[in-house]
């Protein structure tokens, strides 16, 4: 798959999300939380983030579990620029690249932010991005 998520540092291990049968998602994929508690494939910019697919699920498997992960350190490819320590959220326009705040894109909500820059970076570089989802707000910042 173009422009997955990659781990570079396992800091939790993943935890098991729904998935919908007949639905196929590749490892590294960006995901949407959906109720109750299941993941998609992101579909929009700022989409509410499960996490990253930490495995890859076959289409039709019959498998309606998936491991994801909700804290890590990933190598991500990023959409506009950001600056170390910006909060990160999903384009949705371009699959699985990640946007940061300072591209002028409004405020952002905690269960938006899919994690924070740790590197300063500009359209198409990787860049390394801390995986933290939580429900604080952005208010402030």
């Amino acid at each position: 798959m173009a422009n997955e998520a990659v781990l570079i540092y396992e800091t939790e291990i993943p935890i098991p999300f729904t998935v919908a049968n007949a639905t196929g998602i590749e490892k590294g994929t960006l995901l949407k939380m959906t109720d109750p508690m299941t993941a998609i494939t992101i579909a929009a910019a700022k989409d509410v983030v499960a996490g990253i697919a930490a495995e890859e699920k076959i289409a039709s498997d019959g498998k309606t579990k998936l491991a994801v992960y909700r804290k890590g350190i990933f190598k991500v490819l990023l959409s506009g620029s950001c600056t170390v320590g910006d909060p990160l959220f999903v384009s949705g326009t371009l699959n699985n690249f990640v946007i940061g705040n300072g591209s002028g894109t409004g405020t952002l909500s905690g269960s938006k932010i899919i994690g924070y820059a740790l590197e300063t970076g500009a359209t198409n570089e990787t860049i390394l991005m801390e995986l933290n989802i939580h429900a604080a707000s952005e208010a402030g910042q």
